[in-house]
């Protein structure tokens, strides 16, 4: 049912490989292994630095991975899949693990913890800070000549207006990973600009599956909400024609003469709130467009020039999952009205997501859209036709409980 994945770019060599590897940490999670794919796609010597697992070894759940990528596991010898702790003083390796790292010429820094609950705050740290310092300290010891650190442009906090491609400013955030993620930002400038190394900061925004397949195995941050409907959908369906549909009446849950589902539910959100959403595809390519492209570092932003708007992203789930009742409303509005149970309980699965349902900036990248153009890359626009690929993907999957992967 799911074939495997046939990646983007046809297995070559570019002249300016070179012979050292690069190092990719993170290259279990969802960026890291599609940089990591990549990469090895075109030619590069790549080396990763993986947490042991407990039910699955690093190197088993890096085979995995490149077997969902339609890749040979012998892209990777054993040497270059190394098993460490970020978190830990000189990442829990050995010295022979050290000095083979050591020699990589540039690092893809993408391992990163992406919980907004505070309860997390503790484990973001250490990922996110203790991590970063961990795998600097073996950059600025060993022959790493390149820097490149995976950001967000949410790291940028909150505020308003355009958010332009600089060093952050900000000392006020929707979470800890906002907070965890500018700290990072400034103790990677900081240490390049002391040693010397070349820096690039990529901030993306909300990252997707892809364009053309719908294809993914991290079905968080725009999935998650739409699964919550999906499956709302699937409970009180069951319920109206298997058990009388008393607990769906309850909660004002209905279904039409069309058959179509009624779930009045309203949204809150603020007028001009969307989500800045990028696929994949066209943040790898832009990546590896940045790396090669000769750029003495810098910070650059990928992100969406058409961010799509709430209410339309509301007509996609109503369209595509046969629903009715969803509507979106400024919270002054929404409150006019008290919010009913099945309200508050969409609320409680919304809530560390609404400041981003309910973003208005811009996010400024003019120097990078500009060197992307001239090498034909563009974001495409989030439209019903890929919202409906992701969706069949996901669905398909069961939103990834069928997926044998890492």
């Amino acid at each position: 049912m799911f074939a495997k994945g046939r990646f983007s770019v046809p297995l070559k060599i570019p002249y300016h490989a070179g012979t050292h590897p690069i190092l990719v940490t993170g290259a279990t999670g969802f960026l890291g292994s599609h940089l990591m794919a990549e990469l090895l796609c075109r030619g590069y010597h790549v080396s990763v630095l993986v947490r042991p697992g407990v039910q699955a070894t690093g190197r088993e759940r890096i085979r995995a991975l490149l077997n969902w990528f339609g890749l040979s596991g012998d892209l990777l010898s054993g040497d270059d899949i190394v098993e460490g702790y970020l978190d830990r003083p000189n990442l829990g390796l050995n010295q022979s693990d050290t000095n083979r790292l050591m020699k990589c010429e540039s690092i893809v820094h993408c391992a990163s913890a992406t919980a907004f609950a505070a309860r997390k705050k503790a484990a973001v740290e250490r990922a996110n800070i203790t991590g970063l310092q961990n795998i600097l300290t073996l950059a600025l010891q060993g022959k790493c000549s390149s820097f490149h650190y995976v950001s967000t442009v949410y790291a940028m906090g909150k505020g308003g207006g355009i958010c332009r491609e600089e060093p952050i400013c900000s000392d006020s955030f929707n979470n800890f990973y906002e907070e965890s993620k500018c700290r990072a930002e400034h103790l990677a400038l900081e240490a390049c600009t002391r040693s010397g190394t070349k820096l690039f900061i990529v901030r993306p925004s909300i990252v997707y599956g892809h364009s053309r397949t719908g294809r993914t195995f991290r079905f968080n941050a725009l999935y998650y909400p739409i699964k919550t409907v999906s499956h709302l959908r699937d409970l009180f369906e069951f319920d109206i024609r298997n058990r009388g549909g008393a607990h769906a009446h309850a909660m004002g849950v209905s279904i039409g003469s069309d058959g179509r589902l009624r779930l009045p539910i309203r949204i809150e959100t603020v007028e001009g709130g969307g989500l800045n959403l990028i696929p994949v595809d066209y943040f790898i390519s832009s990546y590896l467009a940045l790396m090669e492209s000769g750029a003495e570092g810098g910070i650059f932003h990928l992100v969406n020039s058409r961010p799509t708007p709430i209410g339309d992203l509301i007509a996609y789930v109503q369209a595509y999952f046969r629903l009715d009742g969803l509507e979106w409303h400024d919270p002054p509005d929404s409150g006019a009205v008290p919010r009913s149970a099945l309200e508050n309980l969409m609320d409680s699965y919304l809530d560390v997501y609404r400041p981003y349902m309910r973003d208005t900036r811009v996010f400024e990248n003019e120097r990078t859209r500009a060197l992307l153009l001239d090498k034909g890359i563009e974001c495409p626009a989030f439209d019903y036709e890929i919202f409906s690929r992701c969706m069949a993907y996901a669905v398909e999957s069961d939103w990834g409980r069928k997926l044998q992967v890492g």
